[in-house]
């Protein structure tokens, strides 16, 4: 069975090996876990508001730091993001995501 994209092994009910461990039998997840997880809808959603409301402040100011176009600033921009956002990982989505945006303005 899959877990996302992790294959899981049944267990063999052996102590040693590949597939040890007690045999259980593996549940769904629960509602509860699929909470933050994007449909169409949702996007939908975001995406209307974004139109209507425009960007944050702060996510201007990262688009002006990447319109820049220098390695400093596209590293001052992450720094920027993660201040704000709290994590790397969000910093870096919302970074890559900012890109997306002035390169479709750019497009046009």
């Amino acid at each position: 069975r899959a877990l996302g994209s992790i294959a899981v092994m049944t267990r063999s009910g052996i102590a040693v090996g590949l597939n040890k461990g007690y045999i259980t039998t593996l549940r769904e997840d629960k509602r509860v876990n699929l909470r933050g997880r994007n449909s169409a809808g949702k996007r939908l959603v975001k995406s209307v508001i974004t139109e209507v409301a425009g960007y944050a402040p702060y996510e201007r100011r990262m688009m002006e730091l990447i319109k820049i176009g220098s390695a400093a600033t596209f590293k001052r921009c992450l720094k920027f993001a993660k201040k704000r956002l709290g994590t790397h990982k969000r910093a870096k989505k919302k970074r890559d995501m900012m890109l997306a945006v002035v390169q479709a303005s750019r497009k046009k």
